[in-house]
């Protein structure tokens, strides 16, 4: 998998972006950009960046964020606040679509988000922040609180990455696999970190938004995509059976068929 580096500013330092361009030449059509989960990374997501652009003509940008696959590791000292997804969707995002010439007014234009789990509530964060920045949304398995549910399932992953094999098969998609799973893992299971509530900002939503949620999630339930509908009522519900946290894998079929067809039918960038 051959991918690139940009530096961009965060945290009054430079640091390393690990990213990769999907059928750039098709320049007329949407800009779909990739938001990894909690421990996720561009390799993490397998081959459903690349299949899914391919079903709806579509570019795409995947990229690791700050702590993940190949980008600056997080330093093993660096605590993670419970504000760490505000600062990736308000700071780090905006500054990587400067570097990479994305938004309006800009060569490769407005883009779609499709955020996974923390990079769903990453792209609710960011298209609140900057209403007329982004073309839409389609989250899957958003967080926009946190429920009980997901500390415990947190709790017990903890316990697998410490007592199976889990770690060495993470390696496999990160340079500093520890640095990325206790930042996620450490912030997660924080006291403070209950306060998480993305409910306030989700009425400043105004683009069409598709979330979509697993009814066997072990992460989260119903209420996490519900909610925002309720504060952005354009919001359309996508609940797959026979699927857990990972929409694109557990109903890769139903999912790209449901989302292909939202962005195509509510994009601005179609010509």
């Amino acid at each position: 998998m051959d991918t690139d580096i940009v530096q961009i500013p965060f945290d009054g330092r430079s640091i390393d972006i690990e990213y990769q361009w999907l059928r750039a030449e098709r320049m007329t059509r949407p800009l779909v950009v990739f938001l990894h989960e909690g421990l996720g990374s561009i390799s993490m997501w397998r081959d459903f960046p690349r299949q899914f652009c391919e079903a709806g003509d579509f570019r795409g940008l995947v990229f690791s964020r700050y702590g993940y696959g190949g980008s600056t590791p997080r330093p093993h000292a660096e605590k993670w606040g419970a504000d760490f997804m505000h600062r990736q969707a308000r700071e780090a995002l905006p500054a990587l679509f400067e570097a990479l010439d994305i938004g309006p007014g800009r060569r490769h234009g407005k883009p779609w988000l499709l955020g996974h789990s923390d990079g769903g509530s990453i792209a609710l964060i960011h298209a609140a922040s900057f209403p007329d920045a982004v073309d839409g949304l389609t989250v899957l398995a958003p967080h926009i609180i946190v429920e009980d549910l997901s500390v415990r399932s947190i709790a017990v992953t903890r316990e697998t990455y410490l007592q199976t094999d889990l770690r060495d098969r993470l390696a496999r998609h990160h340079h500093d696999v520890d640095s990325a799973f206790w930042g996620w893992n450490d912030i997660w299971l924080n006291p403070d970190f209950r306060r998480f509530d993305l409910r306030p900002l989700l009425h400043d939503i105004r683009c069409p938004a598709l979330a979509v949620q697993g009814e066997d999630d072990e992460y989260g339930t119903m209420e996490q995509i519900e909610g925002i509908q309720r504060y952005a009522p354009q919001t359309v519900l996508l609940k797959l059976a026979r699927c857990g946290h990972s929409p694109h894998r557990d109903q890769s079929g139903a999912l790209t068929a449901a989302a292909v067809a939202f962005i195509n039918t509510h994009t601005s960038n179609i010509k």
